[in-house]
Formats: C-alpha cells, structure tokens, sequence
C-alpha cells in the first residue's frame, strides 16, 4: 500500500482545521494554508485549541498534543504545497472559490500522481475536475462537522476519476485516517445532504409559519426520535450560509420544492444571523 506522508489542507476553518487535526494526530505531516498570515495563524489557534481541550478532558495525552502540532506547518502561500503527495481543499462552498483553489493546486502540486480532493458538501465533482489538467486526479471527499468526532466520509468520484484515485482515497481516509467511508454519485448533495437537507428545511418551514417553535421541533425530535441534535440546532452548527449554499445547490439541479431555501433562512443569512459561529442563528449564543 502507498503510505501518505505529507498532505496539504487549503483552507483553516471549521472544517479543514478538523482534518488538518486529525491527521497529524494520525502521524501525517500537514501543511494547512489560508489566504493570509493572519487567516493561517487563526488556523493554528484554532487546532491547537482543540488538541488543548483534547488533553484537558483526558482523550490525549501531552505528549501526543505535542507530537500532533510539530507534524502542523501553516502557509498563506500555495506555492508551498508543491511536494504533497495528497491535497485537500476545505474552502468556501464557492464554485468560483474552488475552482480557482483546484486549478492553482493543479499548476503547483509536482506528482503527478498526486490526488487532488475537494470537501464539498454539494458542489459536482465533474465540474472541479475538468478545470484542471489531471481530471482523472480529482475526486470528492466529503468529511463531517466536526471532523475528529464525526466518523463518515463520503467519497465522490466524477466520470472523469481513475479507479485507482478512488482506491488510493478509500485506503488513505481508512486505513490512515482512521474513518468509515460511503460510496456516493456525483449528484449534488451526494447521499447524506440530498437526504439531510429536506428534513432540515422542513424544520426551518415549521419555525416559518408559527407551527411550532425552535425548542419544541428541537426537543421533538431529540426525546421522540433519539436524534443527538435537533435540525435547528443542528443548522446553527453547520452554519446558516452553508446550509443555504447547499440547499441552492441542490435545487439548481433536482428543480424540487423540497430543496428550495424557505425565505426565513435566506432572511436570516441576509442579517448575518448564522448559527454559532456568528453568535445568533435560532439559538443565541452571544453569552
């Protein structure tokens, strides 16, 4: 089997940091990259935060907090991800955004065997990969928030990946990452958001016309169908803004109501209320 040795993560937010993390734990050198050195140096807060929580609740020791950050290099610059052998995206869930990161990585990254994967949660894979000159290189990998709990990983290739990209993916993602993988088509939302996603807007249409409250959909659905989190909560996670790029993505291709963003989520984004990370989504976090 061919052992990954060093992967690059573009993107330091929520979800890159948590597969920058889980990598290194795992004893892979990373090398993370953000726009900027500020955006990077966040990147490293944010991972070392949670390796520092890691240890204070007794999941790792110091020692393998210690070891986790010396396989950590951070970059503003792609340029620098030149010897990586395996590169994930982790940016916006941007089209443009993507496209551009995937066809810069394309023109930097020197195997040519190297696999170019992105982490979109709804984007099709085809239209990443024929942007680039190694289309049969490019393939979807899909983790989930929060990356070192959630153990599912979603693999998405296009028409256009080689067998042996999706093989060299599976083995990587199981047998160094330590997850569980799920084939999925190259549709938008895959498998899990094209089932996810509906049941998630249904809540948002419930809140919408004064059926019933956020608490009590949230409760309903914790206590009555053993669920970890309820949908609104949930959508407070995930972040509002992605939730509704997803749901866009969606519906452009399906063309099903189900998808469509109910107004109220799109109000909300319009007023930055966007969950958790903003401080106010259908829950106030602000305290």
């Amino acid at each position: 089997m061919e052992t990954i040795a060093r992967l690059g993560v573009v993107g330091c937010g929520l979800m890159g940091s948590g597969i920058a993390e889980v990598a290194a734990l795992r004893g892979i050198d990373v090398l993370a990259a953000e726009a900027t050195r500020e955006a990077a140096e966040a990147g490293r807060r944010r991972i070392t935060g949670s390796l520092d929580r890691g240890v204070l609740r007794g999941k790792i020791s110091e020692e393998v907090r210690d070891l986790a950050l010396a396989r950590l290099s951070f970059t503003h610059d792609l340029g620098n991800m030149a010897d990586r052998q395996f590169v994930i995206e982790a940016v916006a869930e941007n089209r443009d955004i993507k496209t551009n990161v995937i066809q810069t990585l394309d023109k930097v990254v020197a195997d040519p065997r190297a696999v170019l994967a992105t982490n979109t949660s709804s984007l099709p894979i085809v239209d990443l990969a024929v942007a680039t000159e190694r289309p049969e290189q490019v393939i979807g990998m899909h983790f989930f928030n929060p990356v070192p709990v959630q153990t599912l990983v979603e693999l998405i290739p296009a028409l256009t990946t080689a067998e042996d990209t999706l093989d060299r993916t599976r083995r990587f993602a199981t047998e160094q990452l330590g997850k569980v993988t799920v084939q999925a088509p190259d549709r938008s939302g895959f498998v899990v958001n094209a089932l996810l996603v509906p049941y998630l807007l249904a809540a948002v249409r419930m809140v919408e016309s004064g059926s019933a409250s956020a608490e009590d959909i949230d409760r309903g659905m914790e206590l009555g169908c053993a669920h970890p989190m309820g949908p609104l909560r949930l959508l407070d996670l995930v972040g509002l803004d992605t939730a509704q790029a997803i749901a866009d993505s969606l519906y452009d291709e399906y063309r099903e109501p189900l998808y469509a963003p109910p107004a109220l989520l799109r109000r909300m984004v319009a007023a930055g209320r966007l969950g958790r990370k903003s401080g106010r989504g259908f829950y106030d976090y602000s305290a």
